[in-house]
């Protein structure tokens, strides 16, 4: 009745060997420290940790857990013309409330066995994550449910800034966003430091809580991840917030008269 193939219809996707999983955890750790390596660098980096592992296959882990250098890129291809693209709408803004302005972005999460992808929203004046999901794909549908929890809890903002990829370009993201009467925002090519708020969170999230759990399942993770948001948006003081926590931040329960002119990168004045 469905038309379908009893072997598709009972197949399950290979998951990755014990090898490449240890690559891609080190390709992780790596690129957190360095995001400006390509694959090529990355190859170098594995080998001198005594991984013996060819280029193509560290250009495939690398596109499996979709990241690639934050450099800009030699012009050899044509974009996609059918994905509407929207103007950069952050240089010289000077942020200075909540609400003002969203970004989102999407990370790869390594487990014992595995791994998973997660999408954020965090407002870029407070620090406060706004909302985010986990899947096991890349694709558009967890984006979507970190967006529509996020202005069903907290309502819209007035700019929404995201990188070009192909999760939010695709026409069911930008009509939520466009509905709702956002503005949208998008990362040109050259504007590596435009997601400078969301990877510190990366960062933290990955050294302070992914790293040291070694989470077997994804039930593990999420609970894990659950609380870490919980820790750093309430409890974990944040240096450039003066050791004040986002979610005070966020509330209003703190005023500090903070602002930010954001020129790619973020400095905080009174």
């Amino acid at each position: 009745m469905l038309e379908l193939a009893r072997s598709s219809f009972y197949y399950e996707p290979a998951s990755e060997s014990v090898e490449n999983l240890l690559y891609m955890r080190f390709i992780d750790e790596c690129y957190l420290r360095h995001p400006d390596f390509g694959y090529r660098r990355m190859h170098i980096q594995l080998k001198r940790a005594g991984h013996h592992v060819n280029e193509k296959r560290v250009l495939r882990l690398m596109q499996l857990m979709g990241i690639k250098s934050i450099l800009p890129k030699k012009n050899l291809s044509v974009a996609n013309k059918q994905h509407k693209k929207f103007p950069y709408l952050l240089n010289g803004l000077w942020i200075y409330k909540f609400l003002q302005v969203w970004a989102i972005d999407i990370t790869y999460i390594p487990m014992t066995n595995g791994f998973i992808y997660m999408v954020a929203i965090i407002d870029l004046y407070s620090r406060h994550l706004m909302g985010w999901e986990i899947s096991n794909t890349l694709d558009v549908g967890f984006c979507l449910e970190a967006l529509k929890a996020a202005i069903k809890m907290y309502g819209c903002p007035e700019i929404f800034n995201m990188d070009q990829g192909s999760q939010f370009t695709c026409e069911q993201f930008l009509s939520i966003l466009i509905v709702h009467g956002i503005q949208i925002s998008m990362d040109g090519k050259g504007r590596a430091l435009d997601n400078i708020f969301i990877e510190r969170f990366w960062w933290s999230l990955k050294y302070e809580i992914v790293y040291p759990s070694h989470w077997k399942t994804v039930p593990e993770a999420i609970k894990g991840i659950r609380d870490y948001v919980e820790y750093y948006g309430k409890t974990r003081p944040h240096q450039s917030l003066e050791y004040a926590t986002p979610y005070e931040i966020f509330t209003g329960q703190l005023m500090t008269g903070f602002g930010v002119t954001y020129k790619g990168f973020s400095t905080r004045t009174r």
